[in-house]
Order: structure tokens, then C-alpha cells, then sequence
């Protein structure tokens, strides 16, 4: 894919959604304008769930093939799904303020999220560790897959248990108005396009990152 021309679609499309955000979509009749932090709030969480399924998968396909371009692939979308499931939670932590007058509560999905971010920053750190390359590509493989248990958690916890936090994806599209899904829907697609563009770059920067290392122990040696 052109990078430059995927960029250029992201762009158009977060201005599109934006635009959808502010003149389109109704403002909520109980929250005003911060429940608008929502078309930003949802697509960031889950963008950051699929970048986790991406690690998930990356890091099996690693552990079954050894090939590095795997593992690249992993750190990539860790890095960005760690990127948006902060800010998630930063603008969830905004709107429940709103919402339930707290910045923040141990409800069930808040609580499986934080954990989820800090398994995840974890993971990152553990790719910074100093041990060889291969061992290190090794043994995060296998935390990214690992990890991923958590993931399916967060996305189940206000179904399993009692949630203070809103049931969006339901059976009747958890009760929104038409203008409400279809500005959802598009930022949904926009952030896509954008994570998109993100990991192409940071997996050809991690690629090229590791390349020069390479040539750099060959040339010690």
C-alpha cells in the first residue's frame, strides 16, 4: 500500500469525522456537549484491542516460523495499541467525570483496561531489556500471546459483571439516534485508516531499526 496515499485518506477521513462530531451528530440531552468525547473515547478503545489481537497474532506467528519480521510487526502494534488505550482511558477518565461526578471508579471494564495498559507498557519495556536479540524476540512472543487473555476480558466485563459503564454494541446498536451510529461508524473507520498508517511507519522504522543493529554487531565482529 502507498503510505503517502493511505496518510492522505486517514487525514480526510479524521476531518470528516470530526466534522461529523461537531455538526452533525445531536448533542445528548443528560451530558451536553462531553458526551461528544465518545466518537473519540470508543474508536481509540477498540483500535487499541484490535492492535493487542494484531500482537496476539504476530507473536504466534513468530513463535511457529522465527521469522523476525513478526516480531517487528508486534512491537509496532503494541506501541500504538499502549499509545491508544492510554488515551482511552484519559478520555474516559474525562467524560465518567461528567457523567458519574468521579475521574475515576473500579468498575469492571475500567479496572480490566488499566490492567490490560500495564501488561501491555510492560511488554513494551521488556523489548528494551538487554539480552540477545533472538532471546528477546523469544520470550515476548511469548508474553504477547500471553497477554492477550486480558483482552477478550475487557471486552466481555460489562457483561459479566454488574458495569456502571455503557453496553454500546447491542442488539439495537445500544440506543442511539441514526446520527449518532453513522458519526460512530465513520470515526470508527477514520481512526482504522489512521492506525493503519501508523503501524505501516513504525513497523518500517522498527524493520530498519533492526537492520542497523545487525549490521552493526556483524561489523564488531
Amino acid at each position: 500500500m502507498n503510505l503517502a496515499i493511505a496518510a492522505l485518506l486517514a487525514g480526510v477521513a479524521l476531518c470528516a469525522g470530526q466534522y461529523l462530531i461537531w455538526m452533525y451528530a445531536p448533542i445528548e440531552m443528560t451530558m451536553g456537549l462531553v458526551q461528544k468525547i465518545f466518537y473519540v473515547h470508543m474508536p481509540m478503545a477498540a483500535w487499541a484491542m484490535i492492535s493487542f489481537f494484531v500482537v496476539f497474532l504476530a507473536s504466534a506467528a513468530y513463535l511457529l516460523k522465527r521469522d523476525i519480521k513478526f516480531d517487528y510487526i508486534a512491537g509496532a502494534a503494541a506501541e500504538i495499541g499502549v499509545v491508544f488505550s492510554g488515551l482511552a482511558l484519559v478520555t474516559g477518565s474525562i467524560w465518567g467525570r461528567a457523567a458519574w461526578n468521579v475521574w475515576w471508579t473500579w468498575d469492571p471494564r475500567l479496572t480490566t483496561t488499566l490492567i490490560m495498559w500495564f501488561v501491555y507498557a510492560a511488554y513494551l519495556v521488556l523489548r528494551t531489556s538487554p539480552m540477545s536479540a533472538e532471546r528477546r524476540s523469544l520470550v515476548c512472543a511469548v508474553l504477547g500471546v500471553v497477554a492477550f487473555v486480558d483482552v477478550p476480558l475487557v471486552f466481555y466485563s460489562a457483561r459479566l459483571w454488574r458495569s456502571v459503564h455503557p453496553n454500546v454494541i447491542g442488539a439495537k446498536g445500544g440506543g442511539m439516534e441514526p446520527e449518532m451510529l453513522t458519526t460512530l461508524l465513520v470515526n470508527l473507520a477514520a481512526f482504522g485508516l489512521f492506525w493503519l498508517v501508523l503501524l505501516l511507519v513504525r513497523y518500517r522504522q522498527v524493520r530498519l531499526s533492526g537492520q542497523l543493529d545487525a549490521k552493526m554487531v556483524w561489523d564488531q565482529d
